[in-house]
């Protein structure tokens, strides 16, 4: 769900752990780093170990995090920590170079990036392709290589943050999640290059830009974490500022090193700061926001104190912090795979004991990674730039082209037997073709998503307005409106109930997304008094879930909260029915028919991804695959027995959907031997498509 989803942004959807520069690892060679040999940082001081330290507690905490470690619940902080490290490398590689030589090398400069940055990366995103053919359901293998496309070509953030919808899965199938942050870190390659060119030739121009830049990404991340939180999240113009935190940081050590008055005390601060955040912050809709400046500062006070000879520079230097250090980026890229594909095949580890055994492993791939791919290519003296330049084009277009052929074959669905294929089918049956949606940008529905249903001529005069029901039927919708001739339109919203006067509180949505349901809702009053050209209104919603307040069976852990200073204090099924019977009275009063569709039966412990899964991988035998998508008649009416009320009251004529799904005694999930629910409650496009007639009276109805 979108609402669920978004709001899980900052919990499991934070896979991301940033590339950590090299400079301060250890001493490479001059053609590799594009520094001198000495190892000097871009302070132009020695090598800093402590550094390698501060990206162990970094890789540590956001490993932890992930594998559910008690102890790390705002590990995914670890990603902010890294962000800083590297925007302080970086920028000062590039503003030495550019004070010394006053131009950029930006060949030599990309070109250590790719030496850094790409062996590792192709051998784990090979590697998740080869091992997610044996694994990955269709839906997700597609997902994967289209995740491997993305972060191919530094575009994943973007991609991600465009699949924050109601129906993208869950955090934990998404494989390549974790190229997220890696993509904002190139995409920062690019910017702070550009930034630098364009105002070289003034200094004081230069550091004002950069300063420029830094406010106003802050200013627009905590702004935008509380008006568009997905955004806030992956958008690197939202994420910036983290970056040139550290690039700020590094043009004062190097400009001002006087300036800085080294002390332990800021050390001590330094640590308080992450370790804090590492286990106070919180996930979820506040995040990143305000809660990110904790880590950055604390990053930015433990760099910039880093030279002074103190207990915790001492600690961070040590052999074991350094040593994990010097590997965080292959332990970043092996331990998401990891835990993403063990947890895809049994959903979840047996106890603490499961849990350290795939954590040792992903360090064991880590280190192999480190060891025998990162670190003989950044010292290999005899490649040329050329023929690495060669190897990565090659790894880069196997890659697209391997993913591509995955893509366009529908995740390679042949490879599983017939017993699963209905479920498979199932869950990758609920894509809707969109094309003809738009944000209207005039008239009463102005900032409002309208799609457009049935033939392309004539004025639309039917309105069909809901919840993400409404996306789910949606195939259906156009083919019924296509066969009736007629012209409609769709609105609809994840979790919001098409009713007047109603505010709501849901679980799995934001305060923002809350209020705008409200605020949505309130427009298409206004616009529907001032739009008499839309004769009939259809009312679609999961009308069970607002009766109760809570979702059921596998969506248990869902609940809503109805309220409304108009109609008072009440049960909330008898709320929905107050509030329903008032919208269609009111729409009625202007002239209008008025259709509500009896949503259909919920099958409680039902979902098709989950089911197909099993099955697929022998978890479940084929007979308790079908009672799971089973549910008796009774057991069906009892869960809707509160919306079936508020139905039965609101002076609607009411579209009846159950005769399409269940017989007198049973509702079944598979209809003909083809699945009808993606999950307990949101049908599949076939069954859309299957019970579109549900929806004749509403598109045939004679229009005066």
């Amino acid at each position: 769900m979108q609402r669920q989803n978004d709001a899980r942004i900052s919990t499991r959807m934070t896979r991301a752990l940033p590339e950590d520069d090299p400079e301060t690892a250890d001493v490479t060679p001059p053609e590799a780093s594009g520094m001198a040999s000495d190892g000097m940082t871009p302070g132009g001081t020695a090598h800093r170990a402590e550094i390698d330290g501060l990206r162990a507690i970094a890789v540590l905490a956001v490993v932890f995090y992930h594998f559910g470690v008690p102890g790390f619940g705002g590990g995914f902080v670890g990603v902010d920590i890294f962000f800083v490290i590297s925007g302080f490398l970086i920028g000062g590689i590039l503003w030495r170079e550019h004070q010394a030589t006053g131009r950029l090398a930006l060949g030599a400069f990309y070109m250590r990036r790719i030496r850094r940055l790409a062996p590792a990366y192709f051998v784990m995103a090979f590697a998740v392709l080869a091992i997610g053919s044996l694994i990955l359901l269709p839906s997700d293998f597609r997902e994967t290589a289209k995740g491997v496309i993305a972060a191919t070509v530094y575009l994943s953030n973007i991609l991600f943050f465009r699949q924050a919808g109601y129906f993208d899965g869950a955090a934990e199938e998404k494989i390549m999640l974790h190229s997220w942050s890696l993509s904002v870190e190139e995409q920062f390659y690019i910017f702070l290059p550009l930034v630098f060119l364009l105002f070289a030739r003034n200094r004081t121009v230069l550091m004002a830009a950069l300063g420029g830049c830094f406010a106003l990404s802050l200013i627009s991340s905590v702004v935008m974490t509380f008006q568009a939180h997905t955004a806030a999240f992956y958008l690197f113009p939202f994420r910036a500022w983290e970056l040139l935190a550290g690039v700020g940081l590094a043009i004062l050590t190097i400009e001002k090193p006087d300036l800085w008055r080294p002390h332990q005390a800021l050390s001590w601060a330094g640590l308080a700061l992450v370790l804090a955040s590492v286990v106070l912050v919180q996930p979820g809709a506040a995040f990143p926001g305000l809660q990110v400046i904790l880590p950055v500062l604390g990053t930015v006070l433990l760099i910039g104190n880093g030279t002074q000879n103190n207990l915790v520079n001492s600690a961070l230097s040590q052999r074991v912090p350094v040593l994990i250090g010097l590997m965080s980026y292959s332990l970043y890229l092996w331990h998401w795979p990891v835990f993403t594909l063990t947890t895809y095949l049994q959903e979840r580890y047996a106890g603490p004991a499961e849990t350290a055994l795939w954590i040792a492993i992903s360090f064991v791939l880590a280190g192999l990674s480190w060891r025998f791919v990162e670190q003989p290519v950044r010292r290999a003296t005899g490649l040329s730039n050329w023929a690495l330049l060669a190897a990565v084009v090659a790894a880069s277009a196997s890659a697209l082209m391997l993913s591509w052929a995955v893509y366009k074959t529908d995740g390679l669905p042949q490879r599983f037997d017939r017993q699963a294929q209905v479920h498979i089918a199932a869950t990758g049956d609920f894509i809707q073709d969109f094309s003809r949606c738009a944000v209207a940008d005039t008239g009463p529905f102005a900032g409002l998503e309208l799609c457009r249903i049935g033939p392309d001529y004539g004025a639309p005069n039917l309105l069909i307005w809901g919840d993400s029901h409404v996306r789910a039927y949606f195939e259906g919708l156009d083919q019924a409106a296509h066969e009736a001739n007629r012209a409609g339109l769709v609105i609809w919203r994840a979790g919001c109930a098409p009713l007047f006067d109603i505010r709501k509180q849901e679980s799995a949505a934001t305060r923002a997304q809350d209020a705008a349901c409200g605020a949505a809702n309130a427009q298409i009053r206004q616009a529907l008094a001032m739009s008499p050209d839309l004769r009939d209104v259809l009312l679609i919603g999961r009308w069970s879930y607002y009766a109760s307040g809570k979702g059921v069976g596998s969506d248990a852990h869902n609940s809503i909260r109805l309220s409304s200073e108009r109609f008072g204090v009440m049960t909330q099924d008898a709320l929905l029915a107050k509030a329903l019977q008032a919208t269609v009275t009111e729409i009625a009063l202007q002239d209008r028919a008025v259709y509500v569709l009896r949503q259909p039966p919920e099958i409680a412990h039902y979902n098709a991804p989950k089911v197909a899964r099993a099955l697929a991988h022998g978890r479940l035998s084929e007979q308790l695959a079908r009672r799971i998508g089973q549910i008796t008649v009774t057991d069906a009416t009892r869960r809707a027995a509160g919306g079936e009320m508020a139905l039965a009251r609101s002076g609607a004529r009411i579209l009846d959907s159950w005769r399409w799904f269940c017989d007198p005694f049973l509702c079944d999930a598979v209809q003909n031997g083809v699945g009808q629910f993606f999950d307990n409650n949101h049908v599949t496009n076939a069954a859309a498509r299957r019970m579109r007639e549900v929806f004749y009276p509403a598109m045939l109805r004679q229009v005066p």
